[in-house]
């Protein structure tokens, strides 16, 4: 071959654009891959889409080639990693313990640095990311929201499809948008809630942001299960945003900086553990230390954060209930648990909600088909990539309600979101309740009957 051949095609491999040298994925988990394909069948998006390329195996190909300056990191490349719901199925499945969260959560950064995006896509991300991790700017929506709920425009706007036909992605948000109540615009939950009985354990207690302000119920009723067991609870104000959000798409400097308002607010308020009662905020919150590895500040506070954080199911689990158990029903009440990935896959907690939902008098709790498959929420990606996340939603609810039972428990606000979502698409009314919920009217021996 000729050589001036040889050395040009070379120097064009290595003009490819490709990972900055921050934390780029590394090479030593890249090639822990062996490429058995046990990943297949349980990723999401794989399901969907059926290609290769939209498949761990397939993405840990494209940053090994990328690594490589066989393939460039380019917008034909990035929207394989973006198609990643990042639900971390695969990490379960892997023989081969290979550490795909770790990798994805390396090649994001990457591309939101490196890869142009188009004008449409960065206006929609920007009102994402400058909206839902800030309680406080969304508070300010809820008027306007408020509104359009009891005017009926919703059902006008989803039956003309014309937020669908001209802004699809808008049209997804709005149809994900959970219902404005009274107690949305209330913020009443005090700094201090002390234990029933004898304190056993003092211990924080985080809001979240869409939890805080559309699910309020579910931290009042964290916070009154914790209390009846006795906790004393501790509920910083300044708290915001756990990072979530930013972290799973790649805005690491907006991650960085919510993380340390979140450590800040906790500082000195000696806590023997640090709740969350949403298991993607949880899973974050388990990361803080891997987050700000680079801050010498905040290093160490935020590793020792991160090891106080424990799932509310998850605590409660490992010190037991000692409150008193009611039945919530007369008859048997048959109830399925949706597991949240973050929960199930990203912190390896499964039979704690099983096992505390099984404590409670009369209840029968039934397995879904494909338990661990994603529902298609994950995060903002049901607003980002919509027609995949709605395929998952619709074979997500299908295998619930195949279950027969009366009502679904789930950890997570998004995930309930997305399931309300395609119960209603599908003209089913069966309630949806944090289990958490379920144990508070249990405790206070509160009949669902009479909700």
């Amino acid at each position: 071959m000729n050589p001036d051949i040889t050395q040009t095609a070379a120097q064009n491999l290595d003009s490819f654009p490709s990972f900055d040298a921050k934390h780029p994925p590394d090479q030593k988990l890249v090639d822990a891959c062996v490429h058995c394909g046990f990943c297949l069948t349980t990723c999401p998006s794989y399901r969907v889409i059926g290609k290769e390329m939209d498949s761990p195996r397939g993405r840990i190909y494209l940053m090994n080639a990328v690594n490589h300056h066989e393939a460039p990191l380019s917008t034909a490349t990035s929207q394989h990693f973006d198609s990643c719901l990042g639900c971390l199925a695969c990490t379960t499945a892997c023989p081969s313990g290979v550490q795909y969260d770790q990798l994805i959560a390396a090649t994001r950064p990457q591309v939101e640095r490196n890869v142009p995006r188009t004008l449409g896509d960065r206006l929609f991300r920007q009102l994402i990311f400058s909206l839902f991790p800030y309680p406080d700017r969304l508070r300010l929506l809820l008027i306007p929201l408020f509104v359009y709920q009891k005017l009926g425009l919703p059902k006008l706007v989803r039956s003309t499809r014309i937020l669908q036909r001209f802004v699809p992605r808008l049209a997804a948000m709005e149809s994900l948008l959970p219902n404005v109540t009274a107690e949305s615009f209330q913020d009443t939950m005090p700094t201090v809630i002390p234990a029933q009985g004898e304190q056993r354990y003092r211990v924080g207690m985080i809001l979240g942001c869409v939890q805080r302000l559309f699910f309020s119920e579910v931290n009042e009723a964290t916070a009154r299960v914790l209390s009846a067991n006795g906790c004393e609870v501790v509920i910083p104000k300044s708290q915001g945003c756990c990072a979530a959000l930013p972290q799973h798409q790649g805005q690491e400097e907006q991650a960085q900086a919510i993380a340390r308002q979140m450590i800040d607010s906790f500082e000195n308020t000696n806590v023997d553990a640090i709740i969350i009662n949403a298991a993607g905020c949880g899973h974050t919150l388990k990361e803080y230390g891997h987050i700000l590895q680079d801050d010498p500040n905040y290093r160490e506070k935020a590793q020792e954060f991160a090891s106080k954080v424990k799932d509310v199911q998850e605590f409660l689990g490992a010190i037991g209930l000692t409150a008193k158990l009611s039945p919530l029903t007369d008859a048997p009440l048959m109830l399925v648990y949706q597991d949240a990935c973050h929960l199930l896959h990203g912190q390896k907690i499964s039979l704690q909600p099983r096992q505390l939902l099984r404590q409670i008098p009369n209840v029968q709790l039934r397995e879904p088909m494909d338990a661990a498959l994603c529902c298609g929420s994950a995060g903002v990606y049901n607003m980002l990539q919509p027609d995949v996340a709605d395929e998952l939603g619709q074979q997500k609810v299908q295998n619930l309600l195949n279950t027969g039972a009366t009502l679904i428990a789930s950890s997570n606000p998004g995930c309930s979101l997305q399931i309300q979502k395609h119960l209603q698409l599908q003209g089913k009314t069966v309630p949806l309740m944090h289990p958490i919920r379920l144990l508070d009217y249990s405790i206070r021996g509160v009949k669902l009957e009479t909700l």
